[in-house]
């Protein structure tokens, strides 16, 4: 039971201290307690039933709490109260995106955002640190700390969103949100962020009346860690030793954002994920065979969703088939080209988070123009197909207070002015 406070930072452990000894002996973990039948729990240890099944009880019952879908009478006051009195939680600052998220990001839950690099991500989280400063329903009126593992806080875009944002830009003076009321820290390693997040975040948060702790990003220092950990010490027990600092990281940000009535968003970056294609792509025959007789190369262009469809797994109970209902991608069985991402930090940290939110782009292509060569015959431009724009979609992947987005879900476009949805005549 050694890591009964890893994953349950706040448990009372005083009346069960004759109980844990033999617990850890026995070399019975959390999850064993969990996961097993007390009465084989008590056995393997030598210790009362009973005694075993209460151990059991509590925990369970802190565990709910810890993921907001517990409450009686041991429930925290500051998430109730904050729940009580905020209809939306913190708004996006679009009605779209708010009706997506039914009424914007809750306090007292751990909130992931995930997405590619360019999909919006950073944008989000600039507009939430602002939105948390307005009174309710749109905010929470309070502070907001902005930790970074990667670049600083970008202050000049705050800036432009306070003077150009709809929503912030028409109000007085005295009632727009500040840049003053952000705090902004930098953890370069994993060593400053757990000092950072273990001690001197709870102090701020109750100095600062904070409502939003934004991490950007919770990948980063892992990456680095334990990429050049793993090249030394060897892969397992790199992975084992991060699986076991990522539960000890969600349990901390759970109990913060549940016990300070807060919530804490977290962004996350997108990996990707390989699988051998079921048959060969048939778009590399026809290639060839096309290059061969026009005696000229093709070039690349756009694969279609015939082209491109893959089979990752067929046994429905593989992770590797599974994976599609819980990260964002692969659950639309048409749109193939975004069905090998997956969001970092694998199942482990998955399970650490109340809600995740997925922010998805799709490349527009466009088609390469005919040129009349000095003879008089036409030929393509030597430019490759290229990429137009991009289309940005948020999706609501699992949360306790939203449903589940359909397809895609809502289509946005990130402006000078913010976020904002794109409606049905734009597109």
């Amino acid at each position: 039971m050694s890591d009964l406070l890893y994953v349950l930072p706040h448990f009372d452990t005083r009346p069960y201290t004759h109980l844990l000894p033999s617990l850890d002996k026995a070399l019975i973990t959390t999850n064993d307690l969990v996961t097993l039948e007390p009465h084989d729990v008590a056995k393997r240890a030598q210790l009362p039933a009973a005694d075993v099944r209460r151990l059991v009880d509590q925990i369970v019952g802190a565990l709910h709490r810890h993921l907001g879908c517990g409450g009686g009478e041991q429930a925290s006051t500051a998430f109730l109260s904050a729940v009580r009195d905020t209809v939306g939680g913190i708004s996006t600052l679009d009605t779209q995106l708010d009706a997506a998220l039914s009424g914007g990001f809750r306090p007292g839950y751990l909130v992931e955002i995930t997405g590619e690099s360019g999909a919006g991500k950073t944008q989000l989280l600039l507009t939430l640190l602002l939105a948390s400063q307005l009174p309710p329903p749109q905010g929470l009126a309070k502070s907001a700390i902005y930790i970074s593992t990667e670049a600083p806080l970008a202050t000049p875009r705050l800036a432009q969103l306070l003077s150009t944002h709809p929503a912030l830009a028409s109000l007085p003076l005295h009632e727009r949100p500040s840049l003053s009321r952000i705090l902004s820290i930098q953890t370069p390693d994993l060593e400053s962020q757990e000092h950072i997040l273990r001690y001197q975040l709870p102090v701020a948060i109750k100095k600062h009346n904070v409502g939003l702790v934004v991490l950007d990003s919770v990948a980063a220092n892992y990456r680095a860690e334990f990429e050049k950990q793993g090249a030394r010490n060897g892969a397992a027990a790199s992975m084992a030793r991060r699986g076991a600092q990522l539960v000890q990281l969600g349990a901390l940000l759970r109990d913060l954002a549940h016990r300070e009535g807060l919530a804490v968003v977290v962004a996350n970056q997108v990996a990707d994920r390989f699988a051998r294609p079921s048959n060969p792509p048939s778009h590399a025959v026809s290639r060839t065979t096309s290059g061969n007789s026009q005696g000229n190369s093709q070039s690349a262009k756009p694969p279609t969703e015939a082209e491109d469809g893959l089979v990752l797994s067929p046994d429905p109970l593989a992770l590797d088939h599974q994976q599609c209902w819980f990260t964002g991608w692969g659950d639309i069985q048409s749109d193939p080209l975004h069905s090998l991402k997956t969001p970092s930090l694998g199942l482990v940290w998955s399970n650490q988070i109340s809600c995740r939110i997925a922010l998805i782009k799709k490349p527009v292509f466009a088609g390469r123009p005919l040129v009349v060569t000095a003879n008089g015959e036409d030929q393509w431009n030597d430019d490759e197909n290229h990429i137009s724009k991009w289309r940005r979609w948020l999706k609501v992947v699992f949360a306790p207070w939203a449903p589940s987005s359909e397809g895609r879900g809502v289509e946005y476009e990130v402006l000078k002015t913010g976020i904002s949805h794109v409606s049905r005549k734009e597109k």
